[in-house]
């Protein structure tokens, strides 16, 4: 297929775009390592070729990626080449770590405020069936975990808790 015309980094963007959706990819990547030169010739050919390079990382199945390798290798030095990969890895080993430590973050929560409600209902001497007793441990919502705490500091009974029945009756005596 021919490059549409434009700059180094207009054509090999199109062409990235345009087989990045079809098994393609990969076989078509080493034919483009003269336009993936022409970009990391530019003034700011190293970020642009980064972004490309990313996308394709991302977006890429394995094929893709060793094609991607190869281009690589093919333009850059081996150093440059290896910072470039790694780089992009460790990009994206921070990001899992950064979502896994906020997934983590709010199952402790979760988890923390699910366990006070049912110590709150031991303290109190309600008790709690087993099937209950994991629905609320399996509760992920706060603001329900947060209405059930709040509940259980001053209801009699789980209906109370759960249902908000108490909690409804009272806003309506104030």
């Amino acid at each position: 297929m021919k490059a549409r015309p434009g700059p180094p980094l207009v054509r090999l963007a199109w062409l990235v775009l345009r087989y990045g959706r079809t098994g393609e990819l990969a076989r078509e990547l080493p034919e483009w390592v003269g336009l993936f030169a022409q970009v990391q010739a530019a003034p700011e050919g190293t970020e642009q070729l980064r972004v490309v390079i990313r996308y394709l990382l991302w977006t890429g199945d394995k094929a893709v990626h060793d094609s991607t390798g190869q281009v690589l290798h093919s333009v850059l030095d081996e150093q440059r080449t290896e910072e470039l990969m790694r780089s992009y890895g460790e990009e994206l080993i921070e990001q899992g770590r950064q979502q896994g430590l906020a997934q983590g973050l709010a199952q402790g929560l979760s988890r923390g405020r699910a366990e006070g409600i049912l110590r709150i209902l031991n303290i109190r001497g309600i008790h709690v069936e087993e099937g209950v007793r994991q629905r609320i441990l399996d509760c992920t919502d706060v603001d329900t975990l947060d209405s059930w705490f709040d509940r259980a500091l001053q209801s009699t009974s789980l209906s109370e808790v759960l249902d908000g029945e108490a909690h409804a009756s009272r806003r309506k005596d104030s």
